[in-house]
């Protein structure tokens, strides 16, 4: 299987030699073998699965064949109307967003698209957006807002472009700004952290009133390379650095940065988009529901207490002198 993640080599043996004595002339004789390597195949998955560490957790955000936003979109949600542009600078394509239907009820959904291709990848710039691909997604909030619609946003990017010509033109201010509007936003907003969520890059559409997280992405300040870079001067030393971060959904869940993980198929979203759509869909409903009877007050205040809580801190008076 092309794209096989080296701790899942055993696995796709397995699969090789069930799918060999599968095309034999005499599938019938071979049943009773089939069967049984079915079973071992079935055991040695949930092991394997049910013990990642938090490397082979970020492997798997970052798997090529993972869903990326517009295949939610299209597996989630009815009329979609993509909406382009930040009038301000351009179009940004590592950001797409527009209006559509979740289950009949009217939604503006945002979120980082990687591309799929060399091609795509270069076009959507691998999925980190600049400046311009932030303030089209503030200003579809702020559309949302208008017309009281709930926003969804879907987070997977490595983070924002650090390139010379995104910081000319103000990359660190549309993050700062979309903080801003996005603590005070009437709107109910729900964040999915479907791959990767890197840094500040994440966190410009990612204030959420519920923040989710599909069971095997990865939400962090840095990438784990840049982390180990920083620690250790070796990037290699990735793996620890994963470790030591806490990136994982289970993780972030304990420590409150999350509230919920939604479950993937066995071995992953990419093996079956549809799969984890339904996973989806259910996790969603579930957000929205629980915000539709809050009044814009209660929306707002329910998003900044949630964000005041987060992280650890001690205060302690200092007596004059």
């Amino acid at each position: 299987m092309p794209d096989g993640l080296d701790f899942e080599q055993p696995l796709l043996e397995l699969e090789a030699h069930i799918a060999a004595l599968q095309a034999l002339d005499d599938p019938v004789g071979n049943g009773d073998q089939i069967a049984k390597l079915e079973e071992r195949l079935q055991r040695q998955r949930q092991r394997t699965y049910a013990s990642l560490t938090a490397w082979q957790r970020t492997q798997l955000a970052r798997h090529p064949k993972r869903p990326h936003t517009r295949d939610f979109i299209k597996l989630l949600f009815d009329d979609f109307v993509e909406l382009h542009g930040d009038r301000v600078h351009g179009d940004d394509a590592a950001v797409v967003g527009g209006l559509a239907l979740f289950e009949g009820r009217g939604v503006v959904a945002i979120g980082h698209q990687k591309g799929r291709d060399t091609r795509e990848k270069i076009a959507r710039n691998f999925g980190m957006p600049h400046p311009e691909g932030y303030r089209k997604a503030l200003r579809l909030m702020q559309l949302a807002e208008k017309f009281a619609k709930p926003v969804v946003t879907f987070v997977d990017t490595p983070g924002a472009y650090p390139g010379t010509g995104a910081e000319e033109r103000g990359q660190s201010e549309a993050i700062a700004h979309n903080l801003r509007v996005m603590a005070g936003l009437a709107s109910p907003i729900v964040t999915v952290v479907t791959g990767e969520g890197g840094s500040g890059g994440a966190l410009a559409i990612g204030m959420g009133n519920r923040v989710l997280m599909m069971e095997y992405a990865v939400y962090s300040v840095i990438s784990p390379e840049g982390c180990a870079a920083i620690l250790w001067g070796d990037a290699a030393r990735a793996p620890d650095a994963a470790e030591s971060m806490r990136i994982t959904a289970p993780d972030l869940q304990r420590l409150g940065v999350i509230d919920g993980i939604v479950p993937e198929p066995a071995g992953g979203a990419h093996r079956d988009w549809e799969g984890a759509a339904a996973s989806l869909r259910t996790a969603l409903r579930q957000a929205l529901g629980a915000l539709r009877g809050l009044s814009t007050a209660q929306i707002i205040e329910d998003r900044q207490e949630k964000f005041r809580r987060l992280g650890a801190f001690e205060e302690e008076s200092v007596p004059r002198r």
